[in-house]
């Protein structure tokens, strides 16, 4: 009963949005990385990006005034990984951040001797453990553009990964899927990875994608939607298990 009033009030928001046919069509041609979705996936990526610009708040950081386009670009890009997941995987939090560009926050940091030391650090985006998603949107309009980057797919992932807790690399996996295979995939590529990166080899991911095992599933996440064949080719055990978890053959897509 609960799952069909919830369906009935999406497709209730979905009939009344204001939005028009045209705005969607200027955000869909500033995406290149959805012209590989069918007509049907385009409408269905659509719906679900109505019902996430409801359910969430877009507020610009320092008087950054955050314009409808801007929305309907990140909410096209952040709903794809959902796109045959559902909403509700992104339940538990409600704002989603703007700065204009790159941002440098503060923070107190304890060391293992117990010193506090405040630091700061240059970054385009954030995802907080039942908290906001930070975005510059800098780099959220130049996203989807099929180059191997996505910093609105990266931290929309880190919120997929934190539906069990804190970001670690093991989002919840669906019943089908095997929670120990998972586990021996991701942790065999992330340990050649770092090792291949701390070696000096030149791989085509993001060498960030070794700082963590969180940040390593959040790469390649943004690469196995943008540039599905490099995972497929250097990770094909890590690429069947997102395809899997994503429910979404990118690389036969993308073809």
């Amino acid at each position: 009963m609960f799952t069909f009033l919830t369906n009935l009030w999406h497709g209730y928001l979905i009939k009344q949005s204001t939005i028009s046919h045209e705005k969607w069509l200027q955000a869909y041609a500033h995406l290149p990385l959805l012209e590989t979705l069918s007509d049907n996936e385009k409408s269905k990526l659509r719906k679900l990006a109505i019902v996430f610009l409801h359910k969430k708040i877009f507020v610009g950081a320092h008087d950054f005034v955050v314009t409808e386009y801007m929305t309907l670009i990140v909410a096209l890009q952040a709903c794809l990984p959902i796109l045959h997941l559902n909403i509700g995987w992104y339940d538990g939090w409600q704002t989603i951040v703007m700065y204009p560009e790159g941002f440098m926050p503060s923070r107190d940091e304890t060391d293992q001797y117990g010193i506090v030391h405040q630091g700061s650090s240059h970054l385009s985006g954030e995802a907080w453990l039942r908290g906001p998603v930070v975005l510059s949107w800098k780099d959220s309009q130049h996203a989807g553009q099929i180059d191997g980057e996505n910093l609105v797919i990266h931290e929309f992932a880190h919120k997929l990964d934190m539906r069990n807790g804190v970001a670690n690399g093991f989002p919840p996996l669906h019943r089908s899927m095997d929670v120990a295979k998972w586990s021996s995939v991701f942790s065999h590529a992330y340990g050649h990875f770092t090792k291949a990166v701390n070696s000096g080899v030149e791989m085509d991911i993001n060498h960030y994608a070794a700082t963590s095992p969180a940040e390593f599933f959040a790469v390649l996440s943004e690469v196995f939607f943008e540039r599905p064949e490099l995972v497929q080719r250097i990770y094909p055990d890590v690429y069947n298990k997102l395809r899997k978890f994503y429910r979404q053959d990118r690389a036969i897509t993308s073809l």
